[in-house]
């Protein structure tokens, strides 16, 4: 019995020696590190500054962390920001309240009642002096006056769907995030890259950010704007009128990188269709600007209904078996606005044979 207490003594005994073995050398390996970096430290002898060699530190495997995830507004950039509302009356006369102004519904058209029908597509380009009210960049009370970012904050605010441009039947439905991506730098997919850490060089850090659009269109670039409408004779009311099917914001194609810009005019893309009869009561309440006085302004709906804008048309369905547009089918430039007027003086044509006198 004594035998055994004295084994487990000593084995004890033994432990705690290995302990302090231990503990002692953990405490001369930190004196002996402290040396290595004192040594690196410049020294000055009889005015002579030396260095000693740097020791090689001995980093252990790090693994990248996240150093941020960025979050970004989805109200964008460029176009749609939202405007702050003015806390007095910006007015020296009291307006109504513009939630209160809706567009006149359409009359009824049976299809049997239209006898004649035919679809044509205008471009309206904003750099005419009477298109410029397209791109007035003022904010007013009813936020950006820029027509692009009015069709914007249709879509964010008013739950106007936007279509793909991919045809102009609107079978294809998008997103606000689509939507936003296309009109700003920023997409909606993430990208995760690695960088270095700003403390540490041995250290990378994630990063994960919005993937940058190239194709997207700069700040006021955006001053094209398709229109899809149709002619027809409604021949219960015997009267020939238009109706727009929908509006395309148009933005010219970027250049590939590293390509200088040349000498042609370049080319644009529509972003997405906007069926127009769903962006009818936004364009009630926002006003379009009047440069000869600004208490005579109309609204955007009376302005497409009024015809007051300037456009040129680029295809129909006259003689157009082929589906081409006119840019297919004529290469002078001039020649295509030529056949653009002869497709309007078809249609007045028709309407001035209706008729007798």
């Amino acid at each position: 019995m004594k035998k055994i207490f004295l084994s487990v003594f000593i084995l004890i005994v033994a432990i705690g020696s290995n302990i302090d073995a231990i503990a002692q050398f953990k405490k001369t390996q930190k004196k002996e590190e402290k040396k290595e970096e004192t040594t690196t430290a410049p020294t000055t002898t009889g005015g002579v500054t030396t260095t000693t060699s740097p020791t090689v530190r001995k980093d252990s495997i790090i693994l990248p962390g996240k150093r941020f995830d960025t979050t970004r507004d989805m109200s964008g950039k460029e176009y749609g920001n939202v405007v702050p509302t003015s806390k007095r009356n910006a007015y020296g006369y009291t307006k109504d309240p513009l939630s209160d102004r809706k567009p006149l519904p359409y009359d009824y058209i049976r299809e049997d009642d239209a006898t004649f029908s035919h679809f044509v597509w205008r471009e309206i380009d904003a750099r005419e002096k009477m298109n410029l009210p397209f791109i007035y960049s003022a904010k007013d009370e009813t936020g950006d006056q820029r027509f692009f970012s009015i069709i914007l904050n249709a879509i964010k605010n008013d739950s106007v769907i936007a279509f793909d441009a991919v045809d102009d039947r609107f079978t294809t439905p998008l997103s606000i995030n689509e939507v936003i991506s296309m009109s700003t730098a920023k997409s909606t997919v993430l990208d995760t890259t690695y960088a270095e850490n700003p403390n540490d060089e041995n250290v990378m850090d994630t990063v994960i950010q919005w993937k940058e659009n190239l194709k997207a269109p700069k700040p006021d670039s955006i001053y094209k704007f398709r229109i899809k409408e149709q002619w027809m004779f409604d021949k219960e009311a015997s009267r020939f009128l238009v109706r727009i099917i929908g509006i395309a914001p148009m933005a010219p194609n970027p250049l590939p990188p590293g390509v200088k810009k040349s000498s042609a005019p370049p080319t644009y893309y529509p972003l997405f269709w906007v069926y127009y009869p769903d962006l009818r009561p936004t364009l009630s309440r926002t006003f379009a600007y009047n440069p000869k006085n600004i208490g005579g302004q109309l609204s955007w709906e009376e302005v497409f209904e009024g015809r007051f804008f300037s456009s040129y048309i680029i295809k129909s369905t006259i003689n157009n078996p082929g589906d081409k547009t006119l840019a297919q089918l004529i290469e002078d430039p001039l020649y295509r606005l030529l056949e653009g007027e002869n497709i309007k003086e078809k249609l007045f044509n028709y309407e001035q044979d209706l008729w007798s006198y």
